[in-house]
């Protein structure tokens, strides 16, 4: 594919909503999961910690 300029190329042909959208979601995507990961992990984590304090407190 060749592009004249620039702006063809950003408009991707009139697809560039569309394409350029999608780069941008999958971007959003590939950056949340890692943060959304250690969240659940801090979280499993932190539930841990709280059961293994009442099986102490328990015993």
């Amino acid at each position: 594919m060749n592009w004249g300029s620039g702006a063809e190329f950003f408009s991707m042909g009139g697809y560039g909503f569309y394409v350029w959208g999608s780069f941008l979601v999958t971007a959003a995507c590939l950056a949340a999961e890692p943060l959304l990961l250690a969240a659940r992990r801090r979280r499993a984590l932190e539930r841990l910690q709280a059961e293994r304090q009442r099986h102490e407190a328990a015993a």
